[in-house]
């Protein structure tokens, strides 16, 4: 076993969001996403065929989902359930710091939240 830290080797330069698969099976994937300034591009959707629980670790973020005017601002300790195929995007995350996020994935047939 070897302890790691998610907030350790944060890159100094990121010219785009940095995804690291920390744990993957057969049914399940769990991500840390670095961020820095970084947005969807201008047009483009998540459409995922899984469910992903994401929370907010550092730094802040918005989410805009399909169908919605309104983004969501996620700051440190929020999370959300986006259930699949559910439509969203990535509006802004902080340019002046570092967001972290964990993210796990988990099959659309799964129970999806308590």
């Amino acid at each position: 076993m070897e302890i790691q830290n998610l907030f350790a080797e944060i890159p100094e330069k990121m010219p785009a969001e940095v995804f690291d698969i920390l744990v993957r099976s057969a049914h399940v994937r769990i991500e840390r996403i670095l961020s820095r300034g970084h947005a969807s591009p201008e047009g483009d959707w998540y459409d995922q065929k899984d469910h992903e629980w994401v929370v907010l670790l550092r730094g802040s973020a918005g989410l805009r989902f399909a169908g919605e005017e309104k983004t969501v601002t996620l700051r440190p300790g929020d999370h959300l359930l986006i259930p699949a195929r559910r439509r969203h995007r990535v509006e802004w995350t902080d340019p002046n710091g570092d967001t972290v996020w964990l993210a796990v994935h988990y099959p659309a047939d799964s129970v999806s939240s308590p």
